[in-house]
């Protein structure tokens, strides 16, 4: 079989079992889509006073919390356990076994509403190691050294969300929100490695052109983006934190440039990534102004959290989706909505409170709405193609 999303072909068993255990991209994916219709407008109206409930976390901390360990890590484990299939010729949970994930996965979402505090982070604590185990022996056993650094930064983000438990329950003395802080860190430095893959192969394979890395460039930009999004966490030195952060968005900046961005404009399946990274250098940018004193922190995450990790996603999503269902790599005028207004949401959630901090309400449920019609959109036209078959026959 012929794997379009990473250029590269293997043996296809013949496909069995119920088609949307087949691969992890198919439960996890429709699981972040509905959790991203219905988190952000509820934390909206919770924030804004027009609901009166309280979630089992302070509800700033869950907001923040279930969009990073909730929302984001479900793409990410959907998009890694089935890239993982290609990229190791072994198999990867499916069945039973892709079952019992989604619905631990599923289990901690619906806690974090309703169950004690201890029941919710045990089940939010089980998914993540187990996935990153998982993920780490596929690696190791097809030796397939150069993706060892996404396990280890999975297993990673279980640490930071067992210290994010920990703070929240008073049981270590550190802030919450810096463990969040550090959970968007390593999730940005995620999207910094495989979009400085999959965003210049995407894009050459669209244009029929070839697009060489610039060794000393890759690596330094994301070396200045680790060391940046360190110094921020945890606090030390603003101006060394500013210094480096700023480096990192240039440094990103310029490598994103040498991948023709502005010749993908009339392919959207390619542009929502190349202007989702733009939201990644801008986001860095931010940070950098926010440990000056000039804006404040919220709209440097914002930036990271909506614009790029937001914008990928959807990017990634209804990219891989189509390409694991046999279906043409170009998007329709629906498709294309849901990108715009993934995009529109960063902005009004970022650039319209900066600039007219009156209307910060407005931005707000703006931006909720805009982000909530990106993903019920997604869910609209992907949720019978990820519960049924492939429409080619094949496995997966």
């Amino acid at each position: 079989m012929s794997l379009p999303i990473f250029g590269q072909t293997q043996a296809t068993p013949a496909p069995y079992g119920m088609p949307w255990l087949r691969l992890a991209f198919r439960p996890f994916y429709l699981g972040a889509a509905l959790l991203g219709t219905l988190i952000v407008p509820l934390w909206v109206a919770v924030f804004l006073g027009a609901i009166s409930w309280a979630p089992t976390p302070p509800a700033l901390l869950w907001h923040a919390h279930e969009m990073l360990f909730g929302f984001a890590i479900a793409v990410i484990v959907g998009f890694l356990m089935t890239a993982g299939k290609t990229w190791t010729g072994l198999a990867t949970p499916r069945g039973p076994a892709l079952g019992f994930l989604i619905l631990l996965w599923l289990s901690a979402r619906v806690a974090s509403l309703v169950a004690p505090y201890a029941v919710f982070a045990v089940l939010d604590l089980a998914l993540l190691p187990i996935v990153g185990l998982i993920f780490l022996r596929l690696l190791m056993r097809s030796k397939n050294w150069r993706n060892v650094p996404l396990a280890l930064i999975l297993l990673l983000l279980s640490l930071v969300n067992l210290t994010f438990h920990l703070s929240a329950t008073g049981t270590i003395d550190l802030a919450p929100m810096n463990s969040l802080y550090a959970g968007l860190g390593f999730i940005v430095m995620i999207e910094c490695v495989m979009a400085g893959r999959v965003v210049p192969f995407f894009t050459a394979t669209a244009l029929g052109i070839k697009i060489e890395p610039i060794v000393w460039l890759e690596r330094s930009a994301l070396a200045a983006t680790a060391v940046g999004l360190v110094l921020w966490v945890a606090g030390w030195h603003s101006g060394l934190a500013a210094a480096a952060l700023a480096l990192a968005s240039a440094l990103n900046l310029s490598r994103q440039l040498r991948w023709k961005p502005l010749a993908t404009l009339s392919r959207p399946i390619v542009w929502i990534l190349h202007f989702s990274y733009l939201w990644l250098s801008l986001g860095l940018a931010m940070l950098a102004m926010a440990q000056i004193g000039w804006i404040t922190t919220s709209l440097g995450v914002h930036a990271l959290a909506v614009g790029a990790t937001g914008g990928l996603i959807i990017g990634m999503m209804t990219r891989t989706s189509r390409g694991h269902t046999g279906r043409p790599l170009q998007v329709d005028a629906l498709e294309t909505a849901a990108y715009l207004l993934v995009m529109l949401a960063a902005v009004l959630r970022v650039l319209l409170p900066m600039l007219m901090p009156a209307w910060y309400s407005y931005a707000l449920m703006a931006s909720a709405s805009a982000w909530s019609a990106a993903f019920l959109i997604f869910m609209w036209r992907y949720t019978p193609w990820l519960l049924l078959a492939r429409r080619d026959g094949k496995d997966g």
